[in-house]
This record gives C-alpha cells, sequence and structure tokens, in this order.
C-alpha cells in the first residue's frame, strides 16, 4: 500500500503558522513610572497584531556585570514591577516580547536612578507625610490593642480557673471537718472491753 501523505493546509491556515511562528519586534516606548527607593514598574507597549505572549526584562546596575532576568508567559501585561532595588543607584532596563517563533530583540535601553530616602520624604507634600504618620499611628494603636486584648483574655482565664479551683476546695471542706471530728472522738473515749469506760487506779 502507498504511503498516505497528509491533506494539504488550506492557505489560510498556513499564513496564520507563519504569523504565529514569526518573532514579534521589540517593544515600544519602555518607560519607568512609579519610581520609589527600592522598587520601580516599567511599561512598554507593542506593535498592533504582534502574536506576543509574554515577556523578558533584563535589568542590570550600571556599571556591574550581574544581571537580574524576569520573564512571564501566557499573560498580555504591558508592565512589571522591579523590586529589590537599591537607593541612589542608576539601573539599565531592557524588554523583549515573547511570540510562538521565540523572543523579539531587546528594546532601546532604559536608564533610571532610584532616589534617595531623604530625597523622596523631602519631595513629599506635607499632607502626604501627615497621612502617612496618622497610618503608621494608627498601626501601632492597632497593635497595642491587640496585646492588650490577650493579655486581658489570659488574666481572665487565669482568674476563672482560680475560681475553679477554689470552689471545689470550698466544696470540700465540710467533707475534711466531719473526717476530722470523727477520728478525734473514736480518739478522745476508748471503749473498755467489757463495756465500761477505763478508770485509772488510785
Amino acid at each position: 500500500r502507498p504511503p498516505l501523505n497528509p491533506p494539504p493546509l488550506p492557505p489560510l491556515a498556513v499564513v496564520a503558522l507563519l504569523l504565529l511562528q514569526r518573532p514579534s519586534s521589540a517593544p515600544l516606548n519602555v518607560t519607568i513610572r512609579e519610581l520609589e527607593v527600592n522598587s520601580a514598574v516599567v511599561t512598554w507597549e507593542i506593535l498592533e497584531g504582534d502574536p506576543v505572549i509574554g515577556f523578558a526584562i533584563t535589568q542590570q546596575k550600571k556599571d556591574v556585570r550581574m544581571l537580574r532576568f524576569i520573564q512571564e508567559v501566557n499573560t498580555t501585561t504591558r508592565s512589571c514591577a522591579l523590586w529589590d532595588l537599591d537607593e541612589d543607584t542608576e539601573y539599565i532596563v531592557h524588554v523583549q516580547s515573547i511570540s510562538m517563533g521565540g523572543s523579539s530583540p531587546p528594546s532601546q535601553p532604559v536608564l533610571f536612578r532610584t532616589p534617595k530616602e531623604s530625597e523622596k520624604m523631602a519631595s513629599k507634600s506635607p499632607d502626604e507625610v501627615m497621612m502617612e504618620e496618622v497610618g503608621q499611628a494608627a498601626q501601632l494603636r492597632a497593635g497595642e490593642l491587640i496585646i492588650i486584648v490577650v493579655v486581658l483574655i489570659m488574666w481572665a482565664g487565669v482568674i476563672a480557673l482560680f475560681c475553679r479551683q477554689y470552689d471545689i476546695i470550698k466544696d470540700n471542706e465540710p467533707n475534711n471537718n466531719k473526717d476530722k471530728a470523727k477520728n478525734s472522738s473514736e480518739c478522745s473515749t476508748p471503749e473498755h472491753p467489757q463495756g465500761g469506760l477505763l478508770r485509772s487506779n488510785v
């Protein structure tokens, strides 16, 4: 029997398969937002129609060879959080799109510097600083209230246990007194074997 050849794919299916397998273009408009002392958010855009299924981000300190590589697939997000950054440090970021055909070329490098803690505090308005202080004070008060409630519950348990033990001891006292009185009466008036009381000889 001659071997069976698979049926040819329709032209549209071939075009769709080729589009899915082609590598995507490099991301555009890579921007750093929400820059904080120890974190930042990188955002980007892609060309319309690119079959993107994920992204890869390369993060590097300037003048340092060590890299941090972040990759995620099966997502359509266009942003990623960068964490555990050092304050007052320059970083370089590249973004790549991932498709069925592989990774795109890296985007144009983006250079940014994290602020100092003192600069970040100075840039905040008095209202923002006051709101943070109020929030921290509220958290402290909530923690203190939790500790106080726990201590009160423990004391209530100790007092309840003490009262229970005291009631048990108090209930047992009459029985103990009766037993003591009975034992003392039996020991103080011993009986003569013949029925009379013992008398001392003069």
